[in-house]
This record gives C-alpha cells, sequence and structure tokens, in this order.
C-alpha cells in the first residue's frame, strides 16, 4: 500500500511524525506537508502563483518526505501528482479537535476531502488540545488502533477521526454535530486604540448523545463517516415527486 501522510500544521509538527509513523505499519510512505501552518484553510488551493517542494528539513525514518509552498489541498494534489497510485492519503494529526461545523473549514479534513476528489480514500486525524501540547507518545497506540479499524474498509472514502486529550481506550462511530456552531467574532483593541478584530472559537458545553463532540467530550475516540454530496436529498426528491 502506498500511503500520502500530510496535516495542515505543517512539516515540523510532531502530529505529522506520529502519523507518518504509525502510518508506516501498512506500507510505503511518503510526507508531503505545508513549508508553514496552514491552520483553517479549508479547501483554498493555490491558483495565483505556482507550487513548489522541497526535501523535508527534518528526518522521517525509511520515508520520503518533503515540504510544499502551498495549502494542505496543494500537497494532495502535488502528491497525486508526483507518485504514482497512491492507496490512501492520511491528514494530521492535528493539534485541536475538528468536530462538528469545524469540518467546513478545517485543513486537515480538507486535505482528506481533496483525495476523495481524486478518488483516493481520505482520513483525518485530530486531537483535542488544553493547556499542554498533546502527549504524541501517549497517544500513538490509539492512533494505532483506530488505523487498524479503518484502513482496509475500502467501501469508506472519507473518516474524520478525532481523539480527546485523554483517551480511555474506546473507538465509536459518530455522525457530525451540526447543531451549534462554535465561531465567534471577538472585537479589541491593540495599543494604539484601533479596533481590530479575531475570529475564533468558543466552548460548547451541550452536545447531542452519538455525535462526535459527544465522543470526545466523553474521553472516547470519536469516528464519523463522510460523504461528498451537498445536496438536500429530501427538497430534492420532493421537487422531482420523488418525496
Amino acid at each position: 500500500m502506498k500511503i500520502l501522510v500530510t496535516n495542515d500544521d505543517g512539516i515540523y509538527s510532531p502530529g505529522l511524525s506520529c502519523l507518518a509513523k504509525c502510518a508506516s505499519k501498512y506500507g510505503e510512505v511518503i510526507v508531503m506537508a505545508p513549508d508553514v501552518e496552514q491552520s483553517s484553510m479549508g479547501q483554498a488551493i493555490t491558483s495565483a502563483r505556482p507550487i513548489t517542494y522541497k526535501k523535508s528539513p527534518i528526518h522521517f525514518e525509511g520515508m520520503e518526505a518533503y515540504r510544499v509552498s502551498g495549502t494542505p489541498a496543494d500537497c494532495v494534489a502535488l502528491g497525486v501528482h508526483l507518485f504514482d497510485d497512491i492507496d490512501i492519503v492520511l491528514s494530521g494529526i492535528n493539534i485541536g479537535a475538528n468536530l462538528g461545523n469545524s469540518a467546513w473549514h478545517s485543513g486537515t479534513l480538507s486535505a482528506a476531502r481533496q483525495a476523495v476528489l481524486f478518488g483516493i480514500r481520505g482520513i483525518a486525524l485530530s486531537v483535542s488540545v488544553g493547556e499542554n501540547e498533546p502527549d504524541f507518545d501517549n497517544l500513538e497506540p490509539y492512533v494505532v488502533a483506530s488505523l487498524k479499524e479503518v484502513m482496509n474498509e475500502s467501501s469508506m472514502e472519507l473518516l474524520n477521526i478525532n481523539f480527546p486529550r485523554n483517551p480511555e481506550g474506546e473507538i465509536v462511530w459518530t455522525c457530525q454535530s451540526v447543531r451549534h456552531y462554535d465561531g465567534k467574532v471577538v472585537q479589541q483593541e491593540d495599543p494604539m486604540g484601533r479596533e481590530h478584530y479575531w475570529f475564533t472559537v468558543f466552548p460548547i458545553e451541550e452536545v447531542e448523545e452519538g455525535t462526535d463532540r459527544w465522543a470526545v467530550k466523553h474521553g472516547k475516540t470519536s469516528i464519523t463517516p463522510m460523504i461528498l454530496d451537498l445536496t438536500d436529498k429530501k427538497i430534492y426528491e420532493a421537487k422531482n415527486g420523488k418525496g
């Protein structure tokens, strides 16, 4: 199996190294990640300038690894172009959860989604954070367990996997939480008294049981199967006399 590993936190992220190491148990790994952080970049592609790539400045043992002057989606597009027969794209491990409506702007999940656009399976992996950085040595066995759950499930094109800060071992299949949106604009002033704005998130306490947010809040690893089709099937079928 030939595996392309990418992320949106950039080539230096310890989450990328952890995922590449875990993925190497399943086949040949090629790493192509942004040269700088591209968090919340979503499905953006670079069209106004050329994209370049260079060998990674850090070593990935036994793997080809490159840094790309582009977005996570660019990394996937370039990797698929340069290397024949990519079987699957793994994106992450993102330092920060990608739950609920964050799926729309997550660069991590968008890289996996870009793979599916090219007809290749895509799996995004993220871990919740608190005051301290994630302990990837502690997380590694849970990453291995989640990959074991999904790597050979060829019918599942797009998956979003989220780990809690302190996993308890249980893996649950969930749906995406869409009842709440945690985006928020915060107004502040700079030292000169000029207004500026932060687009940030706020904690959501109430979550729906069985969703990705609920699972991670209860210490479980969440796997959410997703699709590319944004069509509202109920309205489509009603307007075409099928409802």
